[in-house]
């Protein structure tokens, strides 16, 4: 298997920490879309990262679907629960969070490189209201829980990291940390995690 993706990309990463916290064998290839020569229009017809090409040359895209299919693949760990229906559901809302935090901060991002007088200020804070209050959700519901659902790492913790990790690189100046002590915490020990180590070296 090929994932193609960029070092910068949140969804990338997520799809990322699923294949290496599964130990899945893949091959990462930095491929940005908007770069002469990409393959990534030819095989997604989106146009866009992750995409996944399996050995059979199958592309999987987008990061909801490559995760669900990642995880499917083997049990060790499983990240979605399969037997339980309102677990399966809050990791799953978990990742909608996630990725949710994302999206925003990429739109503030995109508004942000635009010439200033050409930024659309309520659109800024529009998105950057819909983190904060994101960031408070996900603080309140995971409180003094080691995992966000359950007994152990699931989609959900590798969900939320990426976008912590993306805020870190957009929006430096957001202090999620003081202001979400415990999602400090838990991000601290995630952090130490092989995968997490693997994904912020790159």
């Amino acid at each position: 298997m090929i994932l193609l993706g960029t070092n910068t990309s949140p969804y990338v990463r997520k799809v990322r920490l699923v294949m290496l916290e599964k130990h899945i064998a893949h091959d990462y290839l930095v491929d940005p879309p908007r770069e002469p020569g990409s393959q990534v229009a030819r095989v997604n017809p989106l146009g866009r990262i992750p995409a996944l090409i399996l050995d059979n040359e199958t592309c999987v895209f987008d990061s909801p679907v490559i995760a669900e299919y990642a995880d499917a693949l083997n049990d060790t760990p499983i990240l979605i629960p399969r037997n339980d229906a309102l677990a399966r559901m809050r990791v799953k809302r978990w990742e909608a969070l996630a990725d949710g935090i994302m999206d925003s901060a990429v739109v503030v991002r995109t508004e942000r490189m635009r010439d200033a007088e050409h930024q659309l200020a309520d659109n800024i804070d529009r998105n950057n209201e819909a983190i904060s209050r994101a960031l408070v959700f996900a603080s309140d519901q995971l409180g003094r829980n080691e995992w966000c659902e359950g007994s152990a790492i699931t989609l959900a913790d590798l969900a939320l990291a990426s976008a912590l990790i993306y805020l870190d690189l957009r929006q430096p100046e957001r202090d999620w940390r003081s202001a979400h002590p415990n999602l400090a915490k838990w991000f601290s020990r995630i952090s130490e995690r092989n995968s997490m180590h693997t994904v912020l070296a790159e």
